[in-house]
C-alpha cells in the first residue's frame, strides 16, 4: 500500500522547483547529424563555462605534451583538434549532467550519483560503439546519463521516504524500483519518463529512460535494450564500487536484439567499459 500515490501532476508541477535540464543536451541532441552546429554548440557552451572549459583545455594540453608540443594549448578550437570532438563532447554532456546533480543532492550522495549515472552513460556508449546499431553513441551517452533522472525527483521532494526505501531494498536484497512502487505507487523509471516528456527530450530517451529496468515492454526501441544492458554491466563490473551496486538478471532477449553474446569476444569491450568509467569518474572529481 503506497503511503503517498505519487501523480504525473505532481511531478511535473514539481519540476518547476528543480534547476533546468542543462541546455547543451537538447542543443547537442539537435546537432547530431550536423558536424559544423555540433562544434559551434560545443565551443558557444564551453566558452561560458570555466570549469568545462578548464577540464577540455588540461586534456588537451596532456595530450599535447605526449607529442612534445612546445606552446601551450589555450583556445577551445585547437583543444578539439587535439583530443576529438567526440571526447569534448562527452566531456561537456558529462560535466553538464554532473553539475545538475550535484545541486540536488549532498556532496556524499551526489557523488555516488553521479559516478553510477557517468558508468552508465559511458556503458551505454560502449555498446552502441560495439553493436553498430541505429542509435548514435551520443544519443546512448544522454540516455545513460539519464536514466536514474527520476531518483533526483524523489530525493528533492521525498527524500525521507526514499531513503527509507533505499534501506528497504538493500536490506531484503531486491530491486529498488520493486520498494518505489510499494511506497510511492510509481517507480522512478516512470518519474523519469514523465519528466522526459516535460522536457521534449527524444522519445527513445524517454523510453530508455521508463523500461531501463524491465527492457521487455519496449525493445522496439533501440535504446531500451542498450540501457537495461547498459546498466547490468554497469554493476557487474562494479565500476563505482558501490554499496547499491546489485546484480540484476540481464534480458535475454535484450542481449539477442543487440547481437551480444557473451564469450571472450566481450572481453575487449569490458575493458573499454571499465578504463573509460573509472578515468571518466577520476577526472571530474578532480578539483578545479
Amino acid at each position: 500500500m503506497a503511503a503517498h500515490m505519487i501523480t504525473r501532476e505532481e511531478v511535473i508541477e514539481r519540476s518547476s522547483k528543480l534547476p533546468s535540464l542543462p541546455s547543451i543536451v537538447a542543443e547537442i541532441l539537435a546537432t547530431l547529424d550536423d558536424p559544423d552546429s555540433n562544434l559551434k554548440v560545443l565551443v558557444d557552451h564551453i566558452a561560458h563555462d570555466p570549469v568545462i572549459a578548464a577540464r577540455v583545455l588540461s586534456r588537451a594540453n596532456a595530450a599535447s605534451s605526449r607529442t612534445r608540443r612546445l606552446s601551450a594549448i589555450s583556445d577551445i578550437y585547437t583543444a578539439t583538434t587535439m583530443i576529438g570532438m567526440g571526447s569534448v563532447r562527452e566531456m561537456a554532456l558529462i560535466s553538464s549532467v554532473g553539475g545538475f546533480s550535484d545541486s540536488l543532492f549532498p556532496a556524499c550522495t551526489a557523488s555516488a550519483f553521479w559516478a553510477h549515472s557517468v558508468a552508465v552513460g559511458v556503458c551505454s556508449e560502449e555498446l552502441a560503439l560495439h553493436t553498430a546499431g541505429p542509435v548514435s553513441a551520443d544519443a546512448a551517452l544522454i540516455a545513460g546519463l539519464l536514466h536514474d533522472i527520476g531518483q533526483l525527483w524523489l530525493f528533492r521532494f521525498k527524500e525521507d521516504d526514499f531513503r527509507t526505501a533505499w534501506s528497504q531494498a538493500l536490506h531484503h536484497r531486491i530491486g529498488i524500483e520493486k520498494v518505489e512502487r510499494e511506497q510511492f505507487g510509481v517507480d522512478h523509471s516512470t518519474i523519469g519518463f514523465w519528466l522526459a516528456e516535460h522536457w521534449l527530450l527524444p522519445h527513445g530517451i524517454g523510453a530508455a529512460i521508463r523500461h531501463h529496468h524491465a527492457p521487455k515492454a519496449a525493445m522496439s526501441e533501440a535504446l531500451v535494450p542498450l540501457v537495461h544492458v547498459a546498466e547490468v554491466l554497469s554493476n557487474a563490473l562494479d565500476l563505482t564500487g558501490r554499496d547499491e551496486n546489485r546484480v540484476t538478471t540481464i534480458s535475454a532477449t535484450a542481449c539477442q536484439k543487440l547481437g551480444l553474446v557473451w564469450d571472450a569476444s566481450a572481453r575487449p569491450l569490458f575493458g573499454r567499459m571499465e578504463a573509460r568509467s573509472r578515468h571518466a569518474g577520476a577526472f571530474f572529481q578532480q578539483a578545479v
